[in-house]
Parts: C-alpha cells; sequence; structure tokens
C-alpha cells in the first residue's frame, strides 16, 4: 500500500526536494496534501503534477487565487482556506506521514497535530523543537508518533546512534554537530558590520531560502541545531558540540564512552536525508550523486570562532536559562534576520538584537501551544522594540 504523504512547505527548497525523491517512487508514495506560503504559480504546478486533494495556501487572498486557477484547469484539488487548514491536512486520518518543511514558528501548530495524531513525522522544521520542547516532545510521546529528523546533521547523528534508544544514556559520551561555516568562515570579524543581504545568502554549498541562508552566515542555523539535538536525543547542553567543517562530507557524528566515533558521510544533498526519513528502516534511491573518495580534497576541521560566530554560543546559554528562553531566542532572530534582510540594521546587528531580547524578556514556562504562541508573540513585539535602540 502506498504511504500517503502531506508535505508542509512543499514549495520550499526541502518541500520541493522532497517531491523530487517521491516522485521518483511512485509505487511507495501518494501525495495527499500541499501547502505554500506565497508561491501559488509553483503550488499550481505541483497541483497539476500530483494531484494532491487539499492544498493550503497562508493567506485568503492567495488562496482564493490559487482555487481560481485549479477550477480554471479543472483540477481535483479542494483548496483549503480556513484559519486551522495547515493542523487539518497534517493530522487528517488518511495521511501516514507528514514532511514538516516550513520555516520559523508558523509550523510548530502543524507540528503539533501531526505529532498528536500519531503521524511519521519527518521533522525539518528546528522552530518545532526550538519553540516547543517539551510540550513538542509530550506530544510526540502521547500521540504515539514516529519522530524522525530531516536536517542533514540530526539525521546524520540518528543514522549514527544505536537503533535502541534506552541504550543512548550509557553509551554516548556528546554528538558532534558539523557546519559549513558558511560565506564568512574565513573572513575578518571587524569587516561583517559591512556584510550585505547578497553576500550573506550566497551559502558555498547549499541553494537554500534568505532566511536560512542568512542564520547559516550567522551560525544561528546551528545555535537552532543545538537546541534541536538536546530535544531530540535527550541531551545534556554539554553534550552537544559544533565543529567546523567545510567540506560538508561528514554530516555530524557520533563519540561514545570507548572513544570511538562514528560518522555519517554523503554528498551535501538534502535528498539524502530526505529519502531516509521518507523510508526508514529501509533505503531508497534519493536522486543523489554517489561519494567518490577517489577525487576527494582533504576533509579539514576547525573551531567555531566566538568572535566570528557570537550567536552560536546562545544556544548553550539559551538552554541552561529559564524554560521557554529559547522560544525567546528564535523569535527574536525571525525579527532580527527580516530586519536585516530589509536593509533595517546591519548583519553584525542581528546578534545584538537577539542578546538585547533575551536581556529585556524572562519568560514563564510555557506549557500549552497558547502558552507558546503568546510567548512568541511577546518576544517578537520585545525585539522590534529594540531595533530602534540599536547602537549606531
Amino acid at each position: 500500500m502506498k504511504q500517503r504523504l502531506t508535505v508542509l512547505g512543499s514549495t520550499g527548497s526541502i518541500g520541493t526536494s522532497t517531491l523530487d525523491v517521491v516522485e521518483r517512487h511512485p509505487d511507495r508514495y501518494e501525495v495527499f496534501a500541499l501547502s505554500a506560503a506565497t508561491q501559488v504559480d509553483l503550488l499550481l504546478a505541483q497541483c497539476a503534477r500530483l494531484r494532491p486533494r487539499f492544498a493550503v495556501m497562508a493567506s485568503a487572498e492567495h488562496a482564493r487565487e490559487l482555487a481560481r486557477s485549479i477550477r480554471d484547469r479543472g483540477l481535483p484539488t479542494e483548496v483549503l482556506e480556513a484559519p486551522d487548514a495547515l493542523e487539518q491536512i497534517a493530522s487528517h486520518p488518511e495521511v501516514d506521514a507528514v514532511m514538516a518543511a516550513i520555516v520559523g514558528a508558523a509550523g510548530l501548530a502543524p507540528c503539533l497535530a501531526a505529532a498528536r495524531a500519531g503521524k511519521r513525522l519527518l521533522l525539518a522544521n528546528k522552530e518545532a523543537l526550538v519553540v516547543g520542547g517539551e510540550v513538542f516532545m509530550a506530544a510526540v510521546r502521547d500521540g504515539g508518533a514516529t519522530l524522525l529528523p530531516i536536517d542533514s546533521e540530526h539525521s546524520a547523528i540518528f543514522q549514527s546512534l544505536p537503533e535502541d534508544p534506552s541504550t543512548w544514556a550509557r553509551r554516548v559520551d556528546h554528538v558532534l554537530l558539523t557546519a559549513s561555516g558558511g560565506p564568512f568562515r574565513s573572513r575578518d570579524p571587524a569587516t561583517l558590520r559591512d556584510v550585505t543581504p547578497e553576500q550573506a545568502c550566497a551559502h558555498p554549498n547549499f541553494a537554500m531560502g534568505r532566511k536560512i541562508s542568512v542564520d547559516s552566515a550567522t551560525m544561528m542555523n546551528k545555535a537552532l541545531e543545538v537546541i534541536e539535538a538536546r530535544w531530540l536525543f535527550d541531551l545534556a547542553p554539554e553534550q552537544i558540540k559544533v565543529v567546523i567543517h567545510p567540506q560538508q562530507i561528514i554530516h555530524s557524528m557520533v563519540q561514545f564512552v570507548d572513544a570511538s566515533v562514528i560518522a555519517q558521510l554523503g554528498t551535501p544533498d538534502m535528498r539524502v536525508p530526505i529519502a531516509c526519513g521518507l523510508a526508514w528502516p529501509e533505503r531508497i534511491e534519493s536522486g543523489a550523486g554517489r561519494l567518490d573518495f577517489t577525487t576527494l580534497a582533504a576533509l579539514t576541521f576547525e573551531e567555531a570562532d566566538a568572535r566570528r560566530f557570537p550567536g552560536l554560543h546562545l544556544s548553550w546559554q539559551a538552554l541552561r536559562a529559564a524554560p521557554g528562553t529559547t522560544a525567546v531566542l528564535n523569535a527574536a532572530n525571525e525579527v532580527a534576520v527580516d530586519a536585516f534582510l530589509g536593509r533595517r540594521i546591519r548583519f553584525d546587528q542581528i546578534h545584538q538584537l537577539n542578546l538585547a531580547t533575551l536581556q529585556a524578556l524572562a519568560p514563564s514556562k510555557p506549557d500549552s501551544l497558547a502558552a507558546l504562541l503568546a510567548l512568541d508573540a511577546e518576544a517578537r513585539a520585545v525585539a522590534r522594540q529594540c531595533i530602534g535602540r540599536l547602537a549606531d
């Protein structure tokens, strides 16, 4: 029987890569529902090609535009406009698996809905864990969901760990998340104030969305991944380390108590962890190129420079702070990146804004989706207030 799949964020880089893998295996997968934010034309093309039962746009205006185009083409897809439409397609009883690829805190509610409904949840949305943390993991546990990480680093750790999670605590010493270092790995930190949005979005290895590209340039993406790893693998903050690996061939590693290290290697292509998540514990063709060791240059590793990447080190601070602090950090960073891309703040002020927001807001422990969303909104409001107070 085919696995029926909902793809949240189908027009983004993870979403389109997911559909590429799925279309290589028409005997295994059937697309049940798709969602997008603003790219009506691309979602329409996906609907014409894959003929899902449902499609969802982020705004009513875009949904109506898509619905008109779908009617004009005579396609069978129904466009949903309800405020909880994402939760509907994530938790629908006919759905087997959900690819959660919506960027930012907007993906939290449908991820929680999929978890509570006991779905096979392919998690590419860091913020579900960064914002949701304990609330999200409780939903996974209580709903009986299967949680599979899609970020290449967390997929690598997942593949390198023993299959029995009950043995991790006594076997694992720490995990090592690898990072490319982004486009400014070797740049003089004193010049980072002059970085433009175009420069920050020029990732050396991956083609990604603008927000994720900026996070890679500041290493805030790795800060969020540290927080994500804490919840995914039930680790203490000090058991999570980060190392710069510019070639991005080793995607992450696990060091065990006997000092041995197991790593997952592959070409830097997101279709590899996507295929792993879709088929686990089986393996299927991903479409990615094979790794040829005879053509590889040297694999190098560097320490993550705190002067160049101060945002990275906020992750460990946030994990040790009051519950809810990681949600504040995520919200502040989303506001900061948006302000940088809009040329309202400098590149080096992203960290300043994140730090100022953390210092201005003392969260109480959020214990529900409503509390998490309220904290997220409060943190965004504080961050926006801080923009005007940043030193020139």
